[in-house]
C-alpha cells in the first residue's frame, strides 16, 4: 500500500521549508506567487489532501500571547532597554488576570518573526516592543496586518503605520519638561537626542521641546546633538557639546539612559549638577530615583502601558473595535534640575 504524500515531501521536492508549503498551501501573501504555484502543482501531482481536522485546530484559540521584545543597544548584556523591563511585569499581569500564557521572544530585525506565528499555533496575538527605527521593519509589520495576524505595537500612533499602537504623548512630555524649566528661570538650553524621522519618539519629545522654547522667544538659546539612547551616546553628546567651551544652563536628554551618559561625563569633568548644569531625562527608569543627584525625569506609565497593550490585544483577537491611543505623559522633579532662580 502506497504511503499518503506529506508536507514535508512536497517541501522536499519544491526545495522550500515545510511551513513555506503550509503557506503556500494557505495562498499566504507571505510566500511569493512562483513558490505558491510551484508548491501548489507538486501537491497535485502527489494528490495531497490537507488534514481538515488539524487545520481546524490550528486555528482554535492557543489562549497565548506572543511578546517579541527587539535588540536594543545596551551597557549590559540583555540587549534589552530598561524601559521594556519595566512594562514587562505589568504585561504579565495583565495576561495572567485575563487567564492567558505569556510566550516571550528575543528576536532580532533579521528574523522571519513577521511569519513565524501564522501557522503554528504558538499565539493568538502578537505585542511588539522595542522596535528601533520603524523603517527597518515596516514591511513586515505590512505583511502581519494582511496576513490578518492579531497585534498591536508600543510606539507612536502614525497614519502611514500598519496596525493599532499604544504609546505615550511624548509631544506633550516634551513641552511639560521644557515649561517646567522654563518656571525655573532657565534660559539655554542643549537637547542631546536623534530628532529625525528614524527616531519618531525622540523626533515627538524634540517638537514638543522646541516649540515651547519658540513660544518664548527662546529657540536660538538651543543647540542639539545626536544620540541613541544608550549611556555612551549621552556620555559622547556631552563631550561633544564641552568641546565648543560653553554649557547652556539645562542638558534636556531624550531618555534616562542618555542622562546616565551626560551626567557621568559632567562628574568626570568636575562640573556640578544642577549648580553649573541642569540635567533632566525621559521615560523615569528606577535607576533614575537613585542617581547623583537624583534625576528629574518625564514618565511614561509603564504599569498602564502593559493593561493597555494586552487589553486592546484581546479585543482585537476578539475581533472587537481597537484604536490607537496616546497616554499622557508627566513630569517626575527631582535634584538634578535644581530649584527656581532667585531674582
Amino acid at each position: 500500500m502506497k504511503e499518503k504524500a506529506t508536507s514535508f515531501d512536497i517541501a522536499h521536492l519544491a526545495g522550500v521549508s515545510q511551513s513555506t508549503v503550509s503557506r503556500a498551501l494557505n495562498n499566504s501573501p507571505l510566500v511569493n506567487e512562483e513558490t505558491r504555484r510551484r508548491v501548489q502543482e507538486i501537491a497535485r501531482e502527489l494528490n495531497y489532501k490537507v488534514d481538515k481536522n488539524a487545520s481546524n485546530l490550528r486555528k482554535q484559540k492557543s489562549s497565548t500571547i506572543a511578546l517579541l521584545l527587539f535588540e536594543d543597544p545596551t551597557s549590559d548584556d540583555s540587549m534589552i532597554n530598561p524601559f521594556f523591563l519595566a512594562m514587562l511585569g505589568s504585561i504579565t499581569r495583565a495576561c495572567a488576570q485575563a487567564n492567558y500564557d505569556l510566550l516571550v521572544s528575543f528576536q532580532n530585525l533579521e528574523d522571519d518573526w513577521h511569519a513565524e506565528y501564522e501557522d503554528s499555533n504558538k499565539a493568538d496575538g502578537i505585542i511588539l516592543l522595542g522596535y528601533g527605527d520603524y523603517t527597518d521593519y515596516q514591511n513586515k509589520v505590512a505583511q502581519l496586518e494582511s496576513q490578518g495576524t492579531h497585534f498591536v505595537r508600543w510606539g507612536a500612533p502614525d497614519e502611514a503605520h500598519p496596525g493599532v499602537s499604544i504609546g505615550c504623548d511624548n509631544y506633550q512630555g516634551g513641552q511639560n519638561i521644557t515649561e517646567h524649566l522654563l518656571s525655573l528661570g532657565k534660559a539655554s538650553f542643549a537637547f542631546i537626542g536623534d530628532n529625525g524621522q528614524q527616531a519618531p519618539e525622540f523626533m515627538a519629545r524634540y517638537q514638543g521641546y522646541i516649540d515651547t522654547l519658540k513660544k518664548h522667544g527662546l529657540e536660538k538659546n538651543s543647540v542639539q546633538r545626536n544620540a541613541i539612547s544608550t549611556e555612551e551616546a549621552g556620555y559622547n553628546g556631552i563631550l561633544s557639546l564641552m568641546s565648543t567651551g560653553e554649557l547652556p544652563q539645562v542638558i534636556v536628554c531624550a531618555s534616562d539612559l542618555i542622562a546616565m551618559g551626560v551626567l557621568r561625563a559632567l562628574r568626570e569633568n568636575r562640573i556640578q549638577v544642577p549648580d553649573d548644569v541642569a540635567v533632566v531625562g525621559y521615560d523615569n527608569i528606577s535607576i533614575s530615583a537613585y542617581t547623583t543627584p537624583t534625576l528629574t525625569s518625564v514618565q511614561q506609565n509603564t504599569k498602564l502601558a502593559g493593561e493597555l497593550l494586552v487589553n486592546t490585544l484581546l479585543k482585537a483577537i476578539n475581533n472587537e473595535h481597537v484604536e490607537d491611543y496616546l497616554m499622557p505623559a508627566e513630569v517626575i522633579v527631582r535634584q538634578s534640575c535644581g530649584s527656581k532662580l532667585s531674582k
